[in-house]
């Protein structure tokens, strides 16, 4: 009982021994299979929109439906789990994503392809903050790097969009996504393995949250709201690019370049596969360099590439589209990261924020872009949203990782 109550003692406070690793990439695989579910929708647009006669709003809407029901439910679902843990909602809500992809590949009609999406948004839904919950308990001391590990799986996921475009759904059209029910019942298998684990850490979190309540006194609220403020604006410029790349760059590039569907894929698998190398360097670096270091230098970094990108041929195009989706990328799982330690002791309320709002903020730019674009034109839409990235210089009036430290220094 000592040992056990020893364990318990250091899991608890925040500075673990130890980092449960075999659990970090099982749920890293777990994110990877739940987002090359929803990455199945994007990656059908081109599919769609042919044999439904699609405009690029429809096309929007579908990714909007998809999108927003996650936004929504993720904030409400972490604010829920900080207060009453659900460990079997994780397997319960891949149960939702799974009938959706099996409806998705038999939908006759553009309605039932946006019903299809819902199912798949609640599963998404439920599954992100809680996902995040357990790297968070998983990653002990090294909460980047576990934030990475996690957060890297869902990137892989959707990197997979133009691959499953072009081996998959080409040849075998839309009942091509009945090859991801598979994929989601395996989800299911192992999130249940999951939920088992996360059911012996329910004690863990009513100790952390204990120990949180005094420290969280000292800190300055105002300050807190201006800088929780600021990421949110950070994440709405990151994700409306990103938005834009996944959505709608494989249509300019079929215009612009004359390319057919599965090279302008390629191109789009370049930028997500780049983009999943750098979530997964980003914690690392923010656990040695700081948060707000790597935030900044993510977006300040990337917007020289993304302004760039238009105006240059196929074969820089694709150089600078890797180098952007890398450097844009490394801020991912750091803002989640800062969030967290920036309120402690919601740890599902600020991943199910930072990450639901960009599915949000994707969600609404995949409807304001596609607008957009039927208004002036793909090229130029393009050219517009290339400098959304520069927004991230709002990055320089975050608070310190320093001044967070002393805001709870003894959290």
């Amino acid at each position: 009982m000592a040992t056990t109550a020893h364990a318990v003692k250091n899991i608890s406070s925040g500075n673990p021994k130890t980092t449960a690793y075999h659990v970090l990439f099982i749920i890293g695989i777990c994110h990877l299979l739940n987002d090359s579910l929803q990455a199945v929708v994007p990656a059908m647009f081109p599919i769609l929109g042919k044999s439904m006669s699609l405009s690029y709003t429809q096309l929007g809407m579908i990714a909007f439906a998809l999108n927003i029901v996650s936004s929504l439910m993720q904030p409400v679902v972490g604010w829920y789990t900080d207060k009453k843990p659900l460990p079997y909602a994780l397997p319960i809500g891949l149960t939702s994503s799974l009938a959706g992809m099996i409806l998705l590949a038999m939908a006759p009609t553009y309605h039932i392809v946006l019903l299809s999406v819902l199912l798949i948004g609640v599963g998404s839904a439920v599954f992100h903050p809680e996902g995040s919950r357990v790297a968070f308990l998983a990653g002990g001391p090294k909460r980047g790097l576990s934030q990475s590990i996690y957060q890297v799986g869902g990137n892989t996921g959707q990197a997979l969009a133009p691959l499953i475009t072009a081996m998959i759904l080409v040849p075998f059209g839309q009942k091509g996504a009945f090859w991801f029910a598979p994929v989601a019942f395996t989800a299911v298998l192992l999130l249940t393995y999951i939920a088992r684990w996360y059911s012996d850490r329910v004690l863990v979190l009513q100790s952390k949250k204990a120990q949180i309540k005094t420290s969280s006194r000292s800190a300055n609220r105002k300050a807190i709201g201006t800088a929780l403020f600021l990421i949110l604006f950070i994440i709405f410029a990151r994700s409306w690019f990103i938005s834009c790349i996944t959505n709608f760059y494989s249509f300019y590039l079929i215009e612009h370049y004359s390319f057919s569907i599965k090279t302008a894929q390629l191109y789009i698998f370049a930028f997500l596969a780049a983009g999943a190398i750098g979530t997964f360097f980003g914690g690392p670096l923010a656990d040695r360099y700081g948060r707000k270091r790597i935030i900044l230098s993510s977006l300040a970094g990337s917007a020289p590439l993304t302004i760039l990108l238009p105006f240059v041929n196929p074969f820089t195009s694709f150089i600078l589209v890797c180098l952007s989706g890398f450097t844009i990328m490394t801020s991912f799982s750091v803002t989640v990261v800062y969030a967290q330690e920036l309120v402690p002791g919601k740890v599902g309320t600020m991943a199910g924020l930072t990450v639901g709002l960009a599915f949000g903020m994707g969600a609404i730019g995949s409807v304001a872009l596609g607008s957009i674009a039927d208004l002036i034109g793909i090229n130029s839409m393009i050219k517009l949203v290339g400098f959304l990235p520069l927004f991230g210089l709002a990055a320089f009036f975050l608070p310190s990782d320093e001044k967070l430290r002393k805001w709870y220094a003894n959290a």
